[in-house]
């Protein structure tokens, strides 16, 4: 299928990439219909509308700067995207780049938890106050002793 993307212009897309979010992403409540792209830019993907090509989320998996992270949602959010498993799932964080990109964030407190046998996600809420809406992905990536930065163009 032929699609718009904000990061791509038009690109084929594979049926297999889309995703529903029957209760949206938070303050895109209304927006249901989504592909999951990877990024030209690794380890980054995008989180592309079908409904409005200008809305797309650059998402990362927290796991590469935070191995011990653990999402902690509640339980009804897994059931709500029917989650049994938990090889069934795959968690994201939200990523913001403002413009100096070194100051790049991810929102671990509102994790994007995806089924992948389903196609089915929902942004939830950790319920883990450690979590925040905004962690330095590079410094944390130092932390680790990872000098490997990544940058978006």
């Amino acid at each position: 299928m032929q699609i718009q993307t904000k990061p791509y212009g038009l690109i084929d897309a594979d049926e297999r990439q889309r995703l529903q979010f029957p209760f949206g992403i938070f303050g895109f409540e209304n927006l249901k219909n989504y592909i999951l792209m990877d990024a030209r830019e690794q380890p980054f993907f995008w989180l592309q509308s079908l409904d409005v090509p200008e809305i797309a989320f650059i998402l990362i998996n927290p796991y590469l700067f935070r191995p011990d992270y653990s999402a902690e949602v509640d339980p009804l959010d897994l059931e709500e995207i029917r989650i049994e498993k938990q090889e069934d799932v795959l968690i994201f964080a939200i990523v913001t780049i403002p413009e100096n990109q070194a100051r790049m964030t991810a929102n671990l407190q509102g994790p994007i938890l995806i089924n992948r046998k389903e196609k089915v996600g929902r942004q939830s809420i950790s319920t883990n106050p450690r979590w925040k809406t905004k962690h330095l992905i590079l410094e944390e990536l130092a932390a680790l002793g990872k000098s490997n930065a990544h940058t978006i163009a």
